[in-house]
């Protein structure tokens, strides 16, 4: 328990000294993992909750009765392809997607209502709306044939990293979790995000939505409700009620999620069971402005977690 992997690839990377039999068997999988030869399929699916649509696009190996699938939560404004790729077509889950599918690991990744092509307004956009999205997306795969829903799993990343969380402590089928730069204190995270003028706006702001304008520039809506989970959903708490296998990834130039890897090792303290902290350097997008290469080892690092918990 509480052990921190550090990996060395194209890059110098963040080494504990924890280096225990747990990260050598990560390790040992992450080189046995297959070369990419399987043929894939995807197809976009709808699944309805409170009378909305909830969109998703579901990627699966061909030939496969049923395959195992991992859930994916997009962050924070985010969709469910994700951050574009620089010198690909992909986004980071898109791609992510198709890397393990090649490789016999099915996906579904999903648009929270309010955002990307579901129904739904971004401005009602709450952690538990989009924790309960994530919870009608498991049992939408716990009864599709073609999944195999004695494994079922959930990565999520950033904002969608703390509803990953909340997801696994709340479903029994999650059979294992992997949460990329996940959001350990939303207080501190939004806070910066949003300046404290901004939280105080949105908390007071009644039942109108309230103008938001991002550290980084963008402009957008939220409702209060937003803002008071801020205070009332705890991502540590949650992931404390999750006896499951954990992998925590974060990078040590995160400015989003920060500090690291005192954010990703919040994880890894309120959590009791099997699990990894991967610590790399790298940003919140995981370098995916300059390309794919820290994205192609997130996901395959993240494979061999998957089959070491969910394949093996």
């Amino acid at each position: 328990m509480r052990k921190v992997l550090g990996i060395a690839f194209a890059a110098i990377l963040v080494t504990s000294p924890a280096w225990g039999q747990a990260s050598a068997r990560l390790t040992a999988e992450r080189e046995a993992l297959p070369e990419p030869l399987l043929e894939i399929s995807e197809q976009d699916v709808g699944l309805a909750l409170g009378g909305e649509k909830i969109v998703g696009t579901l990627t699966l190996p061909e030939g496969s009765d049923a395959a195992p699938v991992v859930l994916m939560l997009h962050g924070f404004t985010g969709s469910r392809d994700e951050l574009d790729i620089e010198d690909t077509d992909e986004g980071v889950f898109s791609r992510t997607a198709r890397l393990w599918a090649e490789r016999g690991l099915g996906s579904l990744r999903i648009d929270f209502r309010g955002s990307g092509d579901s129904d739904g307004d971004w401005e009602d956009t709450t952690f538990s709306g989009q924790i309960a999205d994530a919870l009608a997306a498991v049992d939408w795969l716990a009864n599709e044939p073609r999944v195999d829903s004695e494994r079922i799993a959930v990565l999520g990343w950033s904002q969608g990293g703390l509803v990953a969380a909340a997801t696994a402590a709340g479903d029994q089928r999650v059979a294992s979790v992997a949460l990329w730069a996940p959001v350990a204190h939303p207080p501190a995270t939004f806070g910066a995000l949003f300046g404290t003028e901004g939280i105080a706006a949105g908390l007071a702001s009644g039942d109108e939505a309230v103008d938001i304008e991002l550290s980084w520039g963008s402009q957008i809506e939220l409702r209060r409700a937003f803002f008071e989970e801020l205070y009332t959903v705890d991502p540590l708490a949650r992931i404390s009620h999750y006896p499951g296998p954990l992998l925590v990834i974060v990078g040590t130039r995160d400015d989003v999620v920060s500090p690291q890897p005192l954010s990703g090792r919040a994880y890894t303290e309120n959590h009791e069971g099997d699990e990894e902290l991967l610590v790399l350097d790298t940003d919140h997008v995981f370098g995916a402005f300059g390309g794919p290469e820290t994205v192609d080892e997130m996901a395959l690092w993240t494979l061999a977690w998957f089959h070491l918990t969910l394949l093996d």
